[in-house]
């Protein structure tokens, strides 16, 4: 049996503990540690204008914790560049590549087109409590409120 914990951002460090009896030679290494590389700059700025395109042409607007917005922007550009489509980072998927082509799970994903629901809360209408009053966001921003993770 193994039980296992992960981060629930795009940036996922994975910790696995295995319950079976030790191989014959023991091993001093039992925790795995998987790191993903940063995106780009270059895909950070085009989901960021994306991001302040939708949210101005959907009448949404950015958690008030520029933190979300702008993990949620690193996590879609990274998807961008290691999936070649803005993928929502805030889900667990079994097979990304598969889930890419399905198109559901792509920003805009198909809740946030069809009921303005945001599983990640990168665009929340103006009654959710946790929407700020900005539609823009800058790399600045990102940089600073992602810069210790």
């Amino acid at each position: 049996m193994t039980t296992a914990l992960q981060a629930s951002t795009s940036y996922g460090v994975g910790f696995a503990v295995s319950s079976f009896p030790p191989p014959s030679r023991p091993s001093r290494h039992r925790t795995l540690v998987l790191a993903q590389a940063e995106p780009t700059e270059k895909s950070v700025e085009i989901m960021r204008k994306f991001s302040e395109q939708y949210a101005r042409r959907s009448g949404t607007y950015f958690c008030m914790d520029k933190g979300v917005t702008s993990v949620v922007i690193k996590g879609l550009a990274e998807h961008r560049d290691t999936l070649g489509a803005p993928l929502c980072p805030c889900r667990h998927y079994d097979d990304k590549v598969a889930e890419v082509q399905q198109g559901f799970w792509n920003c805009p994903c198909v809740p946030m087109r069809e009921r303005k629901e945001c599983h990640c809360m990168l665009f929340l209408t103006a009654e959710n409590d946790f929407a700020g009053n900005e539609q823009a966001i800058s790399v600045e921003e990102i940089r600073e409120t992602t810069a210790n993770m």
